[in-house]
């Protein structure tokens, strides 16, 4: 990684207002056409389910679990100081929102489905048509991780057209890795151990089932408002 993404000076530009927490934009000193996002954990909105000024470590993890195991679906992510303190800062994705997103967020493509697995391990409560980003080389990525890895099932999403589908062999594959794996020496400093280990369950719960998740029935399994 760059290490000025880390260490030059955050410039901010703008606001999301839209945002539920404080969603800035603007972009390094060092490097003017390096658009950022970023979130100082001070305006994050206190949620009852979630520790207090938690969701930007979230965002972090669901960063590098999403690098450790190439799913290549959050944009990169880091917990750094900026102007109203320490926050989330994520490159920025430009025309990322096409007009048609909802209709690409409703089709069967690839980056989508492992999207589905990504959210299921991550325990996305929030995975909305607005949270897909589409990429100009056609790639999908998504955004806004901060309500994940609660150790409670809080999985909500628009992508359920995968509901149900058997795994491939690939992405049986990636289960076992992350099975396998340490995870606690690469979340530690941003989970705690049990949400850490919740992500082996539901890691093993998938590959027993050995089936895509289906949503929920005992709960809304959209998040609201869709988009």
């Amino acid at each position: 990684m760059n290490d000025s993404f880390m260490t030059s000076e955050l410039i901010v530009t703008g606001r999301l207002v839209d945002a539920s927490n404080a969603t800035l934009f603007g972009h390094l000193k060092d490097d003017e056409n390096l658009k950022v996002i970023y979130k100082p954990v001070a305006g994050e909105r206190p949620l009852w389910d979630f520790t207090n000024g938690n969701l930007a470590n979230r965002e972090v993890a669901a960063y590098l679990f999403s690098e450790l195991f190439k799913f290549n679906i959050v944009p990169r992510t880091v917990l750094r100081d900026g102007p109203y303190g320490v926050g989330m800062v994520q490159e920025w994705q430009s025309n990322s929102q096409p007009e048609n997103l909802i209709e690409v967020g409703q089709s069967e493509h690839q980056d989508l489905r492992w999207m589905t697995i990504f959210d299921a391990l991550i325990n996305n409560g929030d995975r909305k048509y607005g949270h897909l980003l589409i990429l100009e080389n056609g790639n999908i990525q998504g955004c806004d991780h901060g309500v994940t890895f609660h150790v409670e099932d809080k999985l909500r999403s628009v992508l359920w057209q995968f509901a149900g589908k058997s795994l491939t062999k690939d992405e049986k594959s990636v289960l076992k890795q992350i099975i396998d794996f340490d995870l606690n020496s690469v979340l530690a400093d941003y989970l705690s151990r049990e949400e850490i280990d919740a992500i082996t369950s539901r890691a093993e719960k998938l590959d027993k089932e050995s089936v895509l998740p289906r949503p929920a029935t005992d709960r809304p399994a959209i998040p609201w408002p869709p988009v």
